[in-house]
Order: structure tokens, then sequence, then C-alpha cells
């Protein structure tokens, strides 16, 4: 229990600054303008971390950076969800095989596409747009979702609570959206984790890869690409937005491993 402490706690103090910089950072910090300083000045003074290789104030960079790389990646997450999650439920509540069938193997088509590519064609035609990526990194992550959730939902739909609720005389549809959708969450919830952490690695790489945002934004993807070619001139520029990314992972999945754990030990407790 101790343990579980620990990582729960460790998890949360890890999100804590990257979320919070996030939120509160376009408060408190200007948009740094290109050429207010000597590029990749070291830190000190007015510029703690230093500038970067358009004399940006690092620091400012890092407030306002985390809003685009963090929005975009949980924005496409919820989507997925939302969308999936649907697909799913209706798949698995479906009367007829064929109307199963219909739901499903259209996404199971995306499945096997390269992200990179649908991520890449997706900004040939809405380049530097945030939304047109987060439907793109959405787009990928429904069929996933949507498997995950027709699963759970079959489970649970066959489970001997459901069965006495029937025989209770609820309605199939009553079912459905009561138990049914309520075990689907716990299963879900211990997804969650994994599928941010594939999120901000997606929109990450698009934006590194000049995919997504313009090479000028503050966005922390966006800083590690551009200062990568100077860092041993001024590392902060890039280790510090990398940092708040790595902090973001690790706490998300720390919590996620803590309640995937715990879904195991009430399933093993019913199990008795």
């Amino acid at each position: 229990m101790k343990a579980k402490s620990v990582t729960v706690s460790l998890g949360g103090m890890l999100l804590l600054l990257p979320v919070g910089l996030a939120l509160a950072g376009p408060l408190v910090a200007a948009v740094p303008e290109p050429g207010a300083a000597l590029p990749y000045a070291s830190s000190g003074g007015v510029h703690p971390l230093g500038t970067d290789g358009l004399g940006r104030d690092v620091l400012a960079l890092l407030l306002h950076g985390g809003r685009s790389a963090l929005g975009m990646a949980l924005g496409a997450v919820a989507l997925a969800y939302l969308l999936g999650g649907c697909v799913g439920l209706l798949a698995a509540s479906a009367r007829s095989r064929w109307l199963d069938e219909l739901l499903i193997r259209p996404l199971d088509v995306l499945l096997p596409l390269p992200t990179l590519l649908v991520i890449s064609v997706v900004a040939v035609g809405w380049r530097g747009s945030p939304l047109a990526i987060t439907l793109a990194v959405a787009s990928v992550n429904v069929p996933p979702v949507a498997r995950l959730v027709r699963a759970a939902a079959l489970d649970a739909a066959s489970s001997p609570v459901a069965e006495a609720l029937r025989l209770q005389g609820e309605s199939r549809a009553r079912v459905q959206l009561d138990w049914v959708a309520r075990s689907v969450l716990s299963p879900v919830a211990a997804d969650v984790g994994t599928r941010i952490t594939l999120a901000v690695f997606l929109v990450g790489s698009a934006n590194f890869l000049g995919l997504g945002l313009s090479p000028t934004a503050p966005d922390w993807a966006v800083s590690i690409a551009r200062s990568r070619e100077g860092l041993l001139l001024q590392p902060w520029a890039l280790a510090a937005p990398a940092a708040m990314l790595v902090m973001f992972t690790v706490g998300i999945n720390l919590l996620a491993d803590h309640r995937l754990a715990r879904s195991r030990r009430i399933r093993q407790e019913a199990a008795r």
C-alpha cells in the first residue's frame, strides 16, 4: 500500500509542473519576440534560462509552449474516446452480426496505416493548423479505442450481473447504458495513460518534423527541433522543453499504472 501511495504521489508531482506551466504560463508572461536579445545567450540576468536561436527568452517560451503541446494531445485523446467509445458501445450492443461488422471493419482498415503518414497527408493540406493535427492524431486513435471498448462491453454484457438484470425485467438499452457502460470505464481508465503518452509523442513528432505548427511557434516540440543545433551553446533551450514532455508522460504513466493495478485488485476481489 505504501509503494502505491509513493507511485501516486510521484506521478502527481511530475505532472504538477508541466500542467501548471501549460495552464498558467500564458497568463504570467508575454509571447517572446524574435530578436529581443542575442541568439543563444547564456542563462542569467533578465534571461534565467538564456535565449534560443532567435534571441527569444527560453523561460517565456517554456511558459507558452505547454498549451499547444499538451492541449493538442489531450484534445485528440478526448475526441478519440468520444468517437471510438460510441462506436465500440454500438457495435457491442448490436443485435445482428452484420451491424457489428459494419461498424468495426471500416476502422480495421485504418489500423495498419502508418501514423506519421496520416499526419503528413493532413499537414500538406492544412499546414500550421493545430486543429488539423489534433484531428489527425484523434483519427489514428479511434480504431484501437473502439476495439477496446467493444471487447470490454461484450465481456460485461455476457457477465452474470447483466443476465440477472435482464431476468429482473430491465430493458436491453438500460443494461447497456447503465451496467455495461459503467463496466467499460475501468479498462478505459487503465488505457488512458498509454493513449495520452502516444498522443503527446505523435503531436510532438509532427511539430518536431515541421508538419504541424509554425517553426517559430513557442511549442515545446518546436523549441526542441529549433534548438537542437545550438545544444552545445545553450542546452537549456532544448533541455527545458524536453524535460517538461518527459515529466508529463512519466507522471501520466505512473498514475495509469496505479489505476490499472487497482482495477486488477478489484476484479480479483469480485471474483472471490
